[in-house]
């Protein structure tokens, strides 16, 4: 079944080591464009949500959700996206990224093709948002902790070690050759 322009899915995700969650299927994570963590709020904004949801039902919060954009200014924005520019060094830097990820002793899982794809999106829309039609290497640096850190799965033996995905995603990234 076809669903209406524009059809995104935002999903939370609880902790794995909680009571009654369970991990998603790398396929599933892979369709994910970005894991953008999110921590506690500090104790001012959770007074502050607190204040606000203390008269209101479910349906109060709702109605006070504001359309920030329409379904023609997000076809006008993807459409912006679409022509900022990207040198095939860059394109190269986005696949060396990804293919290291499948080669590192410390995965266990690297990240599949489609992770170079929402890699070269969320980098060309992040040259857009900073006001350039043009993708620079911080672009792609930048985005490849959210587009990469559901994608690839760490040995036991480095979670055991502590490391995580986005230290070792850093250490990828470092070990990649920045194009001049």
């Amino acid at each position: 079944h076809k669903m209406e322009f524009p059809f995104i899915v935002l999903a939370t995700q609880n902790p794995i080591e909680q009571e009654g969650t369970y991990r998603l299927p790398e396929a599933q994570l892979d369709r994910f464009l970005f894991k953008i963590e999110v921590g506690y709020p500090a104790l001012q904004e959770e007074v502050d949500i607190l204040t606000r949801h203390q008269h209101k039902s479910q349906d109060d919060l709702l109605s006070d959700v504001q359309h920030v954009l329409s379904p023609d200014a997000i076809r006008y924005y993807r459409q912006i996206v679409q022509q900022v520019s990207i040198e095939p060094k860059l394109i190269e830097f986005i696949a060396a990224i990804v293919h290291e990820t499948r080669n590192n002793p410390s995965l266990f899982l690297g990240a599949s093709p489609r992770a170079s794809l929402a890699l070269l999106k969320a980098s060309k829309a992040t040259a857009a948002l900073r006001g350039r039609d043009f993708v620079i290497p911080e672009d792609i640096v930048d985005m490849a902790p959210h587009v990469l850190r559901h994608r690839i799965i760490l040995t036991p033996e480095k979670e055991m070690e502590g490391l995580t995905a986005d230290a070792q995603i850093e250490l990828i990234i470092k070990s990649v050759e920045v194009p001049r």
